[in-house]
């Protein structure tokens, strides 16, 4: 039995779906089985509320061999360690009662690094992960470079605008992945049932970019001159926090943006795996995502 969070959400269903082509039963947690279309209903065993409900993840962890653990979004969080260790706590005590064998779980680069201990959401993801390892489960922590995916909530300002904006350097260039290329990896994780042990897994994708590289791709992809352009963190934190984000959370943004230019994301040696793993390109994800949902916005 494998058991999949947020299968939903921009990773989740991309798991889902690959793991649902395999041979093993699957079990999804979800508030809203709405959500799930009727194809995916009929072939899951559904547990319907929240995984962060301790009887909820008792219930969906009875019997489980392998669970991909990926954390939902909470803009209002009285903090990353809330949000984070808070929010996992009880199914890090539902793994070690229902005896899971294996788990997967979306975290972060950073690790080893000297700003991981002050890089907010990072710094809590990797609190996160420690908390799982300590259930004694096999565990692999895809620990995640920045997403190409960031790039798709900014679709309207840049059709409209030409430019798309982050309060990172624009000059620094750092490994980028698609959220596809994670599902893949964490889905063939799943389906194995070989792996012992605990690791982390670095999902880089296959090349290191930075803001103005992605901006000329942009460029180049769709025809029309698009810039990246730098804002304070002041504006950024304006902004989150007048759409209800807390300013804890905003903070912890801030600090991961600021530990990001500062070398959080270069602690681990690129390799030809790496590529391998993780193919999606930045020009070859704006061709067939981030065009289309310029041409459609």
């Amino acid at each position: 039995m494998i058991v999949i969070t947020a299968p939903t959400g921009n990773i989740g269903h991309k798991v889902l779906d690959t793991v649902l082509a395999g041979d093993q039963p699957v079990r999804v947690i979800v508030r809203d089985p709405a959500r799930l279309s009727t194809d995916v209903r009929d072939r899951v065993e559904v547990i319907q509320g929240s995984h962060g409900d301790p009887q909820v993840v008792i219930r969906a962890f009875d019997g489980a061999d392998a669970v991909f653990w990926l954390l939902p979004p909470d803009r209002q969080a009285a903090g990353a360690d809330e949000a984070y260790v808070g929010f996992t706590r009880p199914a890090a005590e539902a793994m070690r009662s229902q005896g899971v064998k294996r788990v997967v779980d979306v975290s972060a680069l950073g690790r080893g690094t000297p700003y991981a201990g002050r890089a907010g959401h990072v710094t809590a993801s990797l609190a996160m992960d420690d908390l799982i390892a300590g259930t004694g489960v096999a565990f692999r922590a895809l620990a995640a470079s920045t997403f190409m995916d960031n790039v798709f909530r900014q679709v309207r300002v840049i059709k409209e605008q030409g430019v798309f904006f982050d309060a990172v350097s624009p000059d620094i260039k750092r490994p980028t992945v698609a959220t596809r290329d994670i599902a893949a990896v964490a889905a063939r994780l799943l389906l194995d049932t070989t792996w012992t042990g605990q690791e982390e897994v670095p999902v880089l994708g296959p090349e290191d970019l930075s803001y103005n590289d992605m901006a000329a791709v942009i460029s180049e992809v769709l025809g029309t001159p698009v810039k990246y352009q730098r804002i304070p963190g002041q504006a950024i934190k304006d902004r989150l926090t007048g759409s209800g984000t807390s300013d804890a959370m905003v903070q912890s943004m801030l600090d991961m943006m600021a530990a990001k230019d500062n070398g959080l994301d270069d602690g681990v040696a690129r390799t030809p795996q790496h590529a391998i793993d993780t193919p999606t390109t930045f020009r070859q994800w704006c061709e067939d995502t981030l065009k289309p949902a310029v041409q459609a916005a």
